[in-house]
């Protein structure tokens, strides 16, 4: 079955219709959250602690007949101090995060390709988008002429986005974004910012330019976009842009 999409040019008018059947299907959100935990899983670093951490002590047990229990003790002038056992001050860890453990998460190659075609989908339904909370006037699903690809400059794709009637998207975005609490603000990663538009862009031109430092926005390719760009946090309906060339070359995968 195939959908007639109304392809707009850089101000918001019509500029042509385009028959497609990407958009056209099922919305799986168990599929969507599978392959996202999945990317999300495997791309994560493995971590565990020192094998030795906790050990290093001369610490030893006195044994019997003290009247105490049999913990490793270490000599201190007028006291002896437990150390190596878990429930001890500087002791080891009982059960601590082992760096060989394996953490990814496997999915077969169809249900990835069927999850992010649902992925897809999911983009085009109004209601999905705006219950993801994107703020937007435009119809979706939303396709740009190729002219789109050509823009080099930020304040190009701005225009271009208020014509459409997605820039609200990303205001939304930089109203929302907050610092992060916890110890993640001194490791590279203080802010947090909410998901705006992600631009879909032919292969052959490459991820835009002009979008990429648009607030919450995500850049990206046909060819290389996956469901973690399509539905963040594995909730499908993400406010999308695809220019026309795109919408061909993701029919084709």
């Amino acid at each position: 079955m195939t959908m007639n999409v109304t392809v707009r040019d850089l101000d918001g008018e019509p500029a042509g219709d385009l028959r497609t059947e990407v958009f056209e299907g099922t919305v799986r959100p168990d599929l969507i959250r599978t392959a996202v935990l999945a990317a999300q899983a495997n791309r994560k670093q493995d971590y565990g602690t020192d094998p030795r951490a906790g050990f290093r002590t001369t610490a030893e047990s006195f044994g019997s007949g003290r009247g105490m229990a049999h913990v490793p003790r270490t000599q201190v002038p007028g006291n002896s101090v437990a150390r190596r056992v878990p429930q001890a001050v500087k002791g080891r860890k009982a059960h601590p995060p082992k760096a060989e453990t394996d953490r990814t998460r496997d999915i077969n190659d169809k249900e990835r390709k069927k999850a992010i075609r649902s992925a897809v989908v999911a983009t085009a339904d109004e209601d999905r988008v705006a219950e993801r909370g994107h703020a937007f006037s435009a119809e979706a699903p939303v396709v740009v002429s190729d002219e789109f690809e050509e823009l080099k400059k930020t304040k190009a794709a701005v225009d271009a986005l208020e014509s459409l009637g997605l820039y609200r998207d990303v205001e939304r975005a930089e109203e929302g974004r907050t610092i992060r609490s916890g110890r993640g603000k001194t490791r590279g990663r203080k802010y947090r910012t909410p998901a705006s538009v992600l631009v879909v862009t032919s292969s052959d031109a490459g991820p835009s330019r002009a979008a990429r430092n648009l607030c919450g926005a995500t850049v990206t390719t046909a060819r290389e976009v996956d469901a973690e760009d399509l539905a963040p946090g594995g909730q499908p309906g993400r406010l999308a842009l695809y220019t026309e060339s795109a919408v061909a070359e993701v029919s084709e995968r």
